[in-house]
């Protein structure tokens, strides 16, 4: 099993970050590798609650996963199970932390990707998610 983590700035307060990175409505703002679109986005963000993303990249696949929140810290971290449903390289469950800090004008988010089956998996998961949170940074940008 391998790991990922990866270390951006946000330009937004923790409590509205953490909203982008638990709700449906944020996660559809930001989700994916590339400027695809997302086409569903189910979150219930609580202890034992499920999530379900479904996005199309550029290049017309599309890709779904879903997972279980197992914590759920406001405003400052949350972890989930990670599976891919629907395309996705890595065909076991792995783990997903976001913790949330407060800096000088906005928020140091780091993300973890944890438990995935080898480094060929962590490759092509680091370059969906460097992709994901720079759409992330962007949406903060735009505000």
């Amino acid at each position: 099993m391998t790991s990922l983590t990866l270390v951006r700035h946000i330009r937004a307060a923790p409590e509205i970050v953490f909203d982008a990175v638990t709700t449906a409505d944020g996660i559809a703002h930001w989700w994916g590798p590339d400027a695809g679109p997302v086409l569903l986005s189910e979150s219930d963000p609580r202890v034992g609650g499920k999530y379900r993303l479904r996005f199309r990249k550029l290049d017309d696949t599309e890709h779904e996963c879903s997972g279980e929140f197992l914590v759920v810290d406001p405003p400052r971290r949350v972890v989930l199970t990670w599976r891919w449903t629907v395309g996705g390289a890595d065909p076991g469950e792995s783990r997903v932390e976001i913790t949330l800090r407060a800096i000088g004008d906005g928020t140091e988010l780091t993300f973890s990707h944890s438990l995935l089956q080898d480094e060929s998996a962590a490759r092509s998961h680091e370059g969906g998610w460097i992709g994901a949170l720079r759409k992330l940074q962007a949406h903060f940008s735009r505000r």
